[in-house]
């Protein structure tokens, strides 16, 4: 019998794709790219409507979190459940998280219906996302810490031997520092840290939530 173990790492994709499907007449252009926050949805969008006046529709999905319990799909005008959903259902078969597509819909004339719509949906996006690789990402925790400014550069160096992350700095007379830690290595980091007499652990990396960094 195995013990349930904490997840280390997500999946995500690790570059933007864009692929292709024609469906009579219509074209269907799969954009999928690799996202940190909900905040980054919406200049992505807006880029891709930019660059295609003319398309007659604009689909979506996109899933966030370790957990996945970030999402959100969009059929933007084409019958309900006939392309966000798809869209969403591909990102999910292939267990990634992180990730936006947006699938542009070009009108050829002939009506598709909503299976040939699903078909359609579906097949671009699993095509764009057969086009990236697929990358395994430390979860990581937030710690953060205190230190005095004279000492920030001491702890700065070490931050940059140990490939941490800086999430947060705020330097005043006494710095606030939020680090991110790659979960699999927390205790590891944390004792290190326990032997700097000038940093002081505000929020011990044993009482945090796992989150992916912002």
């Amino acid at each position: 019998m195995h013990k349930n173990s904490v997840p280390q790492f997500y999946q995500t994709i690790q570059d933007t794709a864009t692929a292709e499907y024609k469906d009579r007449g219509s074209k269907f252009l799969a954009f999928a790219f690799p996202i940190k926050t909900v905040e980054d949805v919406k200049p992505l969008l807006a880029n891709v409507k930019k660059e295609h006046t003319k398309a007659n529709h604009f689909c979506y999905a996109y899933r966030l979190g370790t957990d996945g319990n970030v999402f959100r799909s969009s059929d933007d005008g084409e019958p309900s459940n006939s392309a966000g959903k798809p869209i969403l259902a591909q990102i999910d078969s292939k267990q990634v998280t992180n990730v936006l597509v947006v699938v542009v819909r070009y009108f050829g004339g002939y009506l598709l219906g909503v299976a040939g719509l699903v078909h359609a949906y579906k097949t671009a996006t699993a095509l764009a996302l057969q086009l990236t690789p697929i990358i395994q990402v430390p979860i990581e925790v937030s710690l953060e810490l205190q230190v005095d400014y004279t000492h920030l550069n001491d702890l700065l160096v070490f931050v940059k031997q140990e490939k941490l992350t800086v999430v947060r700095q705020d330097v005043q007379l006494f710095c606030t520092v939020v680090l991110g830690v790659p979960i699999n290595r927390a205790s590891e980091v944390e004792h290190a840290l326990a032997q700097f007499h000038f940093v002081q652990i505000v929020t011990p990396l044993t009482s945090t939530k796992k989150s992916i960094k912002k």
